[in-house]
């Protein structure tokens, strides 16, 4: 089971020894504003400052992308993730896609 704590966009982990690497894993989601929240969004662009609602939007789809991640290494049998990385792309207008990826190993501590 991967410990948060082990997760690192370093290709090593101080105080651990890698002794497998079991390849590239991912998650990915794919959300889409809706109308209700792009109304909300375009209220705050008016005033300014920081657009709380796309933040949140944001954030979420970044922690599902990164929990199913997680979830693949666990099935990898995976107990630390090294040289993860986010990356993002818009599917077409309004919809996006997260990506998280890394490099599924198992670590013992030196």
């Amino acid at each position: 089971m991967v410990d948060q704590n082990l997760i690192t966009t370093s290709t090593t982990l101080e105080g651990y020894r890698i002794i497998k690497h079991l390849g590239l894993i991912r998650g990915i989601t794919v959300r889409s504003r809706s109308i209700f929240g792009n109304i909300a969004g375009g209220f705050q662009t008016l005033v300014g400052g920081k657009i709380s609602i796309y933040s949140e939007l944001c954030e979420k789809t970044r922690e599902e992308s990164f929990q199913l991640m997680v979830q693949h290494a666990n099935e990898r049998g995976a107990n630390a993730i090294i040289n993860m990385r986010y990356d993002a792309n818009e599917v077409m207008n309004g919809v996006t896609e997260v990506l998280s990826y890394g490099t599924a190993v198992v670590v013992e501590k030196i």
